[in-house]
């Protein structure tokens, strides 16, 4: 099979990244409310994760602080560590939480970010949402801040809305610096970013679109829908509404179908053709963060890189997803 694991850049900051990076949201230890929606993975697990991510050609990783408030940073860092990698190896990217916040408060906790992440540098440091006591332009003012102090490499925002995202690229260009990326709910079962402006704009400003919920948490491969004992061992994920038998019912069987077609003609898995269709439809502008907690879960991550579907086979899929956009 051909590989086609070669790098594409992350916005116009000259960083180069792999088409898949792995997320790192399951790390969270069940602390907090943002981590009680994974099990718990004991550090070996985790470490194991990691490595086999770097094994599969994965160069970056995406964390944040409100994973389990800094326990996925910090077990992040640990498994990089014990993976033998060292500063500049890879990648890392994680996020401030905006909410009930100012923006001065990304000032005042970039240490500690540092702190969790040591030794690694801050690659990509995002602005996890939209909501803050701050607006947008006075968060990238800060983050020009870190930026300049050298605290971070590059500046990102998640969850924006088109309007938003712009405003965030002006404020940014006005300081001389790119504004990298956008990281965004985008699967084939959640397309609404290609309707509401974000993917047109983030082409049109050399931003790249880093793709959260790929697989719509397992949802789009159809496993729950085949086997819904699946259900019980997900974690506060279970309570979620699309997880309920009327959300999967809201899920078509033609796009499952297609998937399920399509991975016997090229060998591989339907989620490996799903993360496949992500990466190379808008050409270089998305690339996704799949998560794993399972070491088989990495390896269909890293074979997602491993070919590539024909324009033919992704037209199809566009056309059987396309009620999601």
């Amino acid at each position: 099979m051909e590989n086609i694991k070669s790098l594409r850049p992350l916005g116009r900051t000259g960083i180069m990244i792999t088409p898949i990076g792995l997320g790192c949201w399951q790390f969270s230890k069940q602390k907090n409310m943002a981590g009680k929606f994974w099990p718990t993975l004991d550090d070996n697990v985790i470490d194991r994760i990691v490595s086999l991510s770097i094994d599969g050609g994965i160069n970056w990783f995406d964390t944040a602080e409100i994973y389990g408030g800094g326990e996925s940073e910090k077990a992040l860092s640990k498994a990089l560590k014990a993976a033998g990698k060292k500063p500049g190896d890879v990648l890392v990217a994680t996020k401030w939480w905006p909410m009930f916040r100012f923006a001065s408060n990304i000032r005042k906790t970039i240490n500690e970010r540092i702190r969790l992440l040591d030794p690694y540098p801050i690659d990509l440091y995002q602005v996890h949402q939209p909501f803050s006591f701050s607006s947008e332009n006075s968060e990238m003012e800060v983050m020009a801040e870190l930026f300049n102090g050298g605290l971070v490499k590059s500046i990102g925002v998640s969850n924006f809305s088109a309007q938003k995202m712009e405003n965030s690229w002006k404020t940014l260009q006005k300081a001389g610096i790119p504004l990298a990326s956008n990281q965004v709910r985008y699967s084939l079962l959640d397309r609404r970013i290609e309707s509401n402006g974000v993917m047109d704009l983030a082409k049109k400003l050399g931003i790249t679109i880093i793709a959260y919920s790929p697989l719509t948490q397992g949802i789009v491969t159809g496993k729950f829908h085949d086997n819904p004992e699946l259900l019980k061992n997900i974690g506060f994920r279970k309570y979620s509404s699309q997880f309920k038998p009327e959300g999967l019912e809201k899920k078509p069987s033609g796009c499952n179908f297609s998937l399920k077609e399509l991975a016997v003609k090229y060998n591989v898995t339907p989620s490996r053709v799903a993360l496949n269709w992500l990466i190379h439809f808008n050409g270089d502008t998305v690339v996704a963060i799949p998560g794993a907690t399972k070491e088989n879960h990495v390896k269909e991550n890293c074979g997602a890189m491993s070919f590539r579907l024909s324009d033919e086979d992704m037209v199809r899929l566009d056309n059987v997803s396309s009620i999601f956009k």
